[in-house]
């Protein structure tokens, strides 16, 4: 009794099960619906009246927070049929808060990425829930810095450790390419020694065997000024890793500020890379929040892999047309483990 409502020709208990299908089970509206017999209006419904039933309608205070943004389908370009060029029409994105120590998970998402709309999210939770954030983990973006300092000044920032090595990689790649085309007029390719042992530059120097430095170094060398020079931006990379080893060590002041010297010193030293001389500046700009994470060992890992299951969903979709069933997708699938929920056959 009580599970057929009036002017309704299907069960309470279907239309949950249909609801709880497409946010426990990983099931497309269309799919869940076809397995239920019921229509895709139905069943999107449903997904809606499941999902506020068991997604809190605010989160929980939490110590550390991670932001980060995620691109929400494809860029669109048009071409200028006058010039031939290309311009960027649509390249829509969705920013991300990540409890990064708590099990809540995913605890929000805004569309855009301007530091307002990032301000305006953290500023509509309460005084309490703010005063409580302690870290913020962000890349290297200062959109988020200039959100946070706003909305919340007292918290620490802590930059993300594979942000800086990802940027010292992208500038020893500019480095090779530009020497390439200083020393052959054209692009690499194989069989020039800068080319083929891309791979080993990129590749952390532990890792090397002995014969892998040796032939690295060799080869190198033997291109000239240019392939000494390629080797310098490689140790400039070394050292900056070498900073960033020292966290999850309890590294004191002093230690932290000999390698910090010593990094800035060899990229003084060898200004006439501009490569270098740019790396130097953004770590010098970021220095503060670079500290942080070497005292904390606080990392934005967890929002990168919340970022993968977002992914997923809209793989598993096809796409989504409506940002704001996106996101309660997207909430849905990212904290259904902690939710505990018994996943349906």
């Amino acid at each position: 009794m009580g599970q057929v409502s009036a002017r309704m020709r299907t069960t309470l208990r279907l239309r949950r099960s249909c609801g709880r299908a497409i946010a426990d089970g990983g099931r497309t509206v269309t799919q869940a619906a076809r397995d239920h017999r019921v229509s895709w209006p139905v069943a999107m419904r449903e997904l809606n009246a499941y999902a506020t039933e068991v997604l809190p309608a605010q989160p929980e205070p939490a110590s550390v927070i991670g932001i980060d943004e995620i691109r929400r389908g494809t860029p669109r370009w048009e071409q200028n049929p006058e010039t031939g060029k290309y311009r960027l029409i649509a390249d829509r994105w969705h920013v991300g808060f990540t409890d990064l120590v708590g099990d809540q998970g995913l605890l929000g998402q805004v569309e855009g990425r301007l530091s307002t709309v990032v301000a305006a999210w953290l500023n509509a939770r309460p005084a309490a829930w703010r005063t409580a954030v302690g870290y913020v983990a962000i890349d290297m973006c200062a959109v988020f810095r200039c959100a946070v300092r706003a909305a919340l000044p007292h918290a620490t920032l802590v930059v993300d450790h594979f942000h800086v090595v990802q940027l010292a990689n992208t500038k020893l790649a500019e480095l090779r390419r530009r020497l390439t085309w200083k020393l052959r007029d054209r692009r690499g390719r194989k069989g020039d020694p800068e080319y083929d042992h891309r791979r080993l530059l990129r590749t952390n120097a532990e890792d090397l065997s002995d014969e892998q430095r040796r032939i690295l170094e060799r080869d190198l060398r033997r291109i000239g000024t240019y392939g000494r020079h390629l080797l310098e931006g490689w140790q400039a990379m070394e050292k900056l890793r070498a900073l960033l080893a020292l966290a999850r060590t309890h590294p004191t002041r002093s230690q932290i500020g000999h390698r910090l010297h010593d990094f800035y010193a060899w990229c003084a030293d060898h200004a006439y890379l501009p490569e270098l001389v740019t790396l130097a500046e953004t770590v010098q700009e970021w220095q503060s929040e670079i500290v942080a994470f070497l005292l904390t060992g606080i990392t934005n890992a967890k929002s990168e892999g919340i970022n993968r299951v977002i992914k997923l969903e809209a793989r598993c979709a096809y796409g989504f047309r409506n940002p704001v069933n996106q996101r309660l997708r997207s909430r849905c699938a990212t904290i259904r483990a902690s939710r505990n929920r018994t996943i349906p056959a």
